[in-house]
C-alpha cells in the first residue's frame, strides 16, 4: 500500500502494509524525512487530531490507515529540514502553513474554503519546480489567425496549408487564475457607486482604481485592492448599458499613477428591485441561469487584452490579464452581492482574434465563428457528458460560457482600509448630471464651506475633486497639481499646505467666492432633455444587455445590503433586447449576434 505524508516540505509516499504496526512505520517516516526519532508528530486530520503514537503496536489496518489515504507530519521542532523551509519560504506560504509545493492540488482542496484554481505564481512555480528549472518552459499566448510570411500558395481564402494554419482549440476550464481575491477597501466606495441605480433604477458602470497586493489566504496569491471608483460618460437603461466616448480616460489612469493606484478591473449593476418596502432585490445570476452573459464575456475579454500581464516566460512579453470584472447583483438572500470574474486566457484569444460572438436570444451561449473569405477561423472545441454519461466533443457552435470564466471571491475588510478620505458630504461624482449632481466651482463651493476637517490635507483627499480639479474647463491644474497628488499619495499634511499656498489655489478659492456655496436645484428642463436623448440614443445605438437571467451565490463576505430601494421597476422599452433562450435548430445562433459595448465589433449591427 502506499500511504500519503503531508509536511512542510511537500507530500512523499511510504510504502507500507496493512499488517504493519504503527512504530514501523513512523520510522519509515523519519528515515524518508530526513528527522531523528521523536521529532514529529503523525496526524489522521489536519487539525492536529487523530495522532498516531509512535510507541503504538496497533497495526495500521486497526487504526483504519489504508492505501491513498493522506496523513499530516509537524516537526515538533525546527530542527531537520523543515527549518530551511520556516526561513526561505515566501511570507504567501508561511502564513498559510502551506508546504513547499503550493501547486499540489491535494493541499488546495484541504484549505478552508478550498481553492479551486492555484494562483498564477504557483503554476509559475508548477512548470519551473522540475530538474532544468523551467529552462525550457514558454508561456505562448494563443492565436486564431493565420500565420503571415507562408509564400508557398496564394493567400486565403485561395490557399493555406498546415505551416499557417492556426491550430485547433479545445476549451478547457482554466486551472490558475491571475487575481485570487477582489477587495473593496470600505462600504463607502461600493454604496456610492450603488447610489446611482438606487435613485434611477438605471443600471450602471465603473472602472476600479486600486493596487495588486500579496493575498495571504492563497500560496502565492494576488489580491486587488479597489480603493475608488471612476464613472465614465454612458447611457444606462433598467436592463442595458453602453458607454460613450471619454475624452478624459488617459487624465484619470495618469492622475491615478500619480496617486500609487492603477486600473485593475470594471463594474457593473444587474439589478432589480423586488420589493421596495423591503429593500430587496431579484436573484437572477446562478447555476439554473448564467454567471456572465455571452456579451459579458466578451467585454471582459476585450478589457483583459489592453491590460495584459507581463510575464518574462513568455516570447511576447506578456501573457493573460490581471484586469478583473466585478458584478454588484442580487444573491440568494435577495440583498445586494459583489461577484468577481475574469475570463480564460483562451477567451482572451477568440476576443482578440473576433472569433467569438454572442447569442442575442440565449445569453449563456456564445457562438464561434465559421470560417468566411475573409476571414479563417479554427475550429473550436469543448468536453461534455452526454446522457449516457461518456465524455464527448462538441463543436463549440454554440458554446456554454461556463468554459471561459474564472470566478474570483470578491470581499470587504473586517478593518476598512481608506486611500481617500471620508465626508458626509462628499463632492460630486463626475458624469451624473442626468441626476442633477453636477462638478462645477458652485458645488466645490458647497463642499468646501460644508467640510467638518480641519486638515486641509483630508479635505482634499477625494478622488472625484481631485480628477475635477485636474479636469474642469475653467482652470484645469494638470501641469500645476503634482505637489498635491504626493502629498496625498504619501499622507503628508505638510506638503499640502505647502501647495494650499500656490497660487493656483488662491485662483480656485476666489472662482468659489464668486459662487453660491448652498447647492443650486438642478435644472428640470436639462435633466428631462438629457432623459429624452437616452431613451432616443437606446433605441438608435447597440446596447449591451444587462441579463436578467441569473445570480451567483457567493460568500458572506461580498454581501452588500442596499440602504435604500430604487423606483419601481417598469416593463422593458420596445428598443430593449430581453434573454430568451434560443430555439433554432443545430444550436446555431436564432438571431444575428450583435457585438457587446465598447471596441469590440464582432459582427455587423
Amino acid at each position: 500500500d502506499i500511504i500519503r505524508v503531508q509536511s512542510p516540505d511537500g507530500v512523499k509516499r511510504i510504502t507500507a502494509t496493512k499488517r504493519e504496526t504503527a512504530a514501523t512505520f513512523l520510522k519509515k517516516v523519519a528515515k524518508e524525512f530526513g528527522f531523528q526519532n521523536n521529532g514529529f508528530s503523525v496526524y489522521i486530520n489536519r487539525n492536529k487530531t487523530g495522532e498516531i503514537p509512535a510507541s503504538s503496536n496497533k497495526s495500521l489496518n486497526l487504526l483504519k490507515i489504508k492505501h491513498g489515504d493522506l496523513l499530516f507530519l509537524f516537526p515538533s521542532s525546527l530542527a531537520g529540514p523543515s527549518a530551511e523551509m520556516e526561513t526561505s519560504a515566501p511570507l504567501a506560504l508561511k502564513a498559510c502553513g502551506a508546504p513547499n509545493v503550493p501547486f499540489d492540488e491535494d493541499y488546495l482542496n484541504h484549505l478552508e474554503p478550498p481553492v479551486k484554481h492555484m494562483s498564477f505564481h504557483a503554476y509559475i512555480r508548477k512548470l519551473t519546480g522540475g530538474a532544468d528549472k523551467g529552462k525550457f518552459v514558454a508561456l505562448e499566448n494563443i492565436s486564431c489567425k493565420i500565420k503571415s510570411g507562408c509564400e508557398g500558395h496564394l493567400p486565403w481564402p485561395n490557399g493555406i496549408c498546415t505551416k499557417c494554419q492556426p491550430s485547433a482549440i479545445t476549451l478547457n476550464r482554466q486551472k490558475y487564475r491571475h487575481v485570487d481575491n477582489i477587495m473593496f477597501e470600505n462600504h463607502t466606495v461600493a454604496d456610492r457607486f450603488l447610489d446611482f441605480w438606487r435613485k434611477t433604477g438605471n443600471q450602471h458602470f465603473g472602472y476600479l482604481y486600486g493596487r495588486y497586493t500579496e493575498h495571504k489566504d492563497i500560496p502565492l496569491g494576488i489580491r486587488a485592492e479597489v480603493a475608488a471608483i471612476y464613472e465614465p460618460p454612458q447611457i444606462g437603461t433598467q436592463n442595458s448599458l453602453e458607454l460613450l466616448e471619454d475624452p478624459k480616460a488617459e487624465v484619470v489612469d495618469e492622475i491615478a499613477a500619480k496617486l500609487g493606484l492603477r486600473k485593475v478591473g470594471w463594474i457593473f449593476t444587474d439589478l432589480v428591485s423586488e420589493d421596495a418596502r423591503k429593500g430587496t432585490v431579484r436573484y437572477s445570476r446562478n447555476k439554473d441561469t448564467y454567471f456572465l452573459s455571452s456579451e459579458e464575456c466578451i467585454t471582459a475579454g476585450d478589457f483583459q487584452n489592453k491590460h495584459p500581464n507581463v510575464c518574462r516566460l513568455s516570447p511576447d512579453g506578456h501573457f493573460g490579464s490581471k484586469f478583473v470584472t466585478a458584478v454588484a447583483t442580487g444573491g440568494p438572500d435577495n440583498q445586494v452581492h459583489f461577484e468577481g470574474y475574469q475570463v480564460s486566457n483562451q477567451c482572451m484569444a477568440l476576443v482578440r482574434d473576433e472569433c467569438l460572438l454572442p447569442c442575442k436570444d440565449a445569453p449563456e451561449l456564445g457562438y464561434a465563428k465559421e470560417s468566411s473569405s475573409e476571414q479563417y477561423v479554427p475550429d473550436v472545441f469543448y468536453k461534455d457528458i452526454d446522457k449516457f454519461g461518456n465524455e464527448i466533443t462538441q463543436l463549440a457552435r454554440p458554446l456554454p460560457v461556463e468554459y471561459l470564466i474564472i470566478d474570483i471571491t470578491t470581499t470587504f475588510p473586517k478593518d476598512p482600509v481608506y486611500t481617500f478620505s471620508i465626508s458626509q458630504n462628499p463632492f460630486p461624482i463626475e458624469n451624473r448630471d442626468v441626476l442633477g449632481e453636477t462638478q462645477d466651482f458652485h458645488s466645490l463651493a458647497t463642499y468646501l464651506s460644508q467640510s467638518t476637517s480641519s486638515v486641509f490635507l483630508d479635505t482634499v483627499s477625494d478622488f472625484h475633486l481631485l480628477l475635477f480639479l485636474v479636469t474642469n474647463d475653467v482652470m484645469p491644474l494638470q501641469d500645476s497639481i503634482s505637489l498635491l497628488l504626493e502629498a496625498v499619495r504619501t499622507r503628508n499634511e505638510e506638503l499640502a499646505q505647502t501647495w494650499k499656498k500656490s497660487e493656483q489655489w488662491a485662483t480656485i478659492e476666489q472662482l468659489c467666492s464668486e459662487c453660491p456655496s448652498q447647492p443650486r436645484r438642478p435644472d428640470a428642463r436639462r435633466v428631462l432633455a438629457s432623459r429624452a436623448l437616452e431613451q432616443a440614443q437606446t433605441g438608435l445605438q447597440d446596447v449591451m444587455p444587462v441579463s436578467r437571467q441569473h445570480s451567483c451565490g457567493c460568500s458572506s463576505a461580498g454581501v452588500y445590503s442596499p440602504v435604500a430601494s430604487p423606483p419601481a421597476p417598469q416593463a422593458p422599452s420596445a428598443c430593449s433586447f430581453p434573454a430568451s433562450r434560443s430555439t433554432a435548430p443545430s444550436g446555431a445562433p436564432h438571431t444575428q449576434p450583435r457585438p457587446p459595448c465598447g471596441p469590440v465589433s464582432t459582427a455587423p449591427s
